[in-house]
């Protein structure tokens, strides 16, 4: 857990001779720890830290102590203005580092099953959208052939009237309208016939 962060150049130029802090009347323990803790300088955890060179390291215990110093002198410089460039540090624990490894390969399982179950939900959606294709393909083509059927029976009934009534009726206005009579009957037959049949395909999509 961080507990001190790396002084930056604002901090220590505002404790310095004739900076900022000088105005302020710190503390006389205050001061000392500040400046002993800005005078030591420390090597760095990490490969980053290590090429930027030695750090100052100051505890949180002591920005507390300057900040509850400039808030009961009410003075009108701020704590955030003196931490510019300043950075929390963060020694390196191999503990953590080993942990932090732990839950990252931890997460990436979880995201692999994550996709991989999507991919198997998203196969399983298109075996079922094939399916209802080819259902819908099927009844389709059987309400073609039924409206073929329908066509021809109604045709095929009025011709045979028409052709058979000739031994009845001489005339040719009452052959067409036997023919038209026996071909409505037909088609109406039929009509019913057709539409439970699509009623019933219907029910079991």
């Amino acid at each position: 857990m961080a507990s001190s962060l790396v002084a930056g150049e604002r901090l220590i130029r505002a404790l310095g001779p004739g900076g900022e802090l000088e105005p302020e009347k710190l503390p006389r323990k205050l001061r000392a720890e500040l400046e002993a803790a800005l005078g030591k300088k420390h090597g760095g955890g990490d490969s980053s830290s290590s090429s930027s060179g030695p750090q100052r390291l100051v505890s949180f215990r002591l920005i507390r102590d300057l900040h509850r110093h400039l808030r009961e002198r009410g003075s009108t410089l701020y704590l955030h203005e003196l931490l510019e460039g300043s950075e929390i540090y963060l020694p390196e624990n191999p503990e953590l580092v080993a942990r932090l490894e732990k839950i990252k390969i931890q997460l990436a399982n979880e995201e692999y099953k994550r996709i991989t179950r999507n991919v198997t939900c998203q196969d399983s959606r298109h075996g079922g959208t094939l399916s209802d294709l080819g259902k819908q393909v099927r009844s389709v083509k059987a309400l073609v052939i039924a409206v073929f059927n329908f066509i021809v029976t109604v045709a095929a009934a009025f011709v045979c009237t028409y052709l058979g009534s000739q031994y009845i009726f001489t005339e040719m206005a009452p052959r067409v309208l036997a023919a038209l009579i026996v071909a409505s009957v037909v088609g109406l037959a039929e009509l019913f016939v057709m539409v439970r049949a699509m009623e019933g395909e219907l029910g079991e999509l």
